[in-house]
């Protein structure tokens, strides 16, 4: 945590159209969104045409629910688009925005998560939502410390206050990541 450089947020000039979302970058068929779920479901789903995912089940650590319809799951930022421009990426290129925003390199940048949670979420910070499944703090504060040093993202001080008190309540909890390109 002490590793995240403070500095005041701003949502000037804020649009989520200025992430394009959802690409296929390594052209096989199957955008950000679809490769998440295939890497995170815990029974593989069936791969139909067009990327089609049937049949495959997950399960959601924000509230610990299992899911088994891929509809049902949103894909998350751990740190929202919104919150990313607040915290520096308004000074990015479209295309860094973009890797931002489909970012399948880092483990824990993308999670899918039951559409219920997520969307409580929407583009807060740990100082304003938490997972409803307590047995998901000391992660959700991992993947969100880790997304915003991998790339470059400032906290506001409230927002480290928060990641300062779960980390006191997760000892064994590492944080690990490498810069983004």
């Amino acid at each position: 945590m002490d590793q995240l450089k403070v500095a005041r947020e701003s949502r000037a000039g804020y649009n989520r159209d200025k992430f394009k979302l959802w690409v296929d970058a390594d052209r096989d068929g199957c955008n950000a969104r679809e490769e998440v779920l295939l890497s995170e479901a815990v029974k593989k789903p069936r791969q139909g045409k067009g990327c089609t995912l049937s049949g495959g089940r997950w399960k959601s650590y924000y509230d610990g629910k299992t899911v088994t319809d891929p509809s049902k799951l949103d894909i998350d930022h751990v740190v929202p688009l919104a919150e990313a421009w607040d915290s520096g990426a308004s000074k990015w290129s479209a295309k860094r925005r973009e890797a931002y925003a489909n970012d399948l390199t880092a483990e824990r940048g993308l999670v899918a998560v039951s559409s219920g949670p997520n969307r409580a979420k929407g583009d807060k910070d740990p100082a304003e939502w938490l997972p409803p499944a307590k047995a998901a703090y000391c992660t959700y504060a991992a993947d969100w410390t880790s997304t915003k040093l991998r790339w470059k993202l400032t906290a506001d001080t409230a927002e480290r206050g928060a990641l300062r008190k779960l980390a006191a309540g997760c000892p064994t909890t590492t944080v690990s990541f490498t810069p983004a390109p």
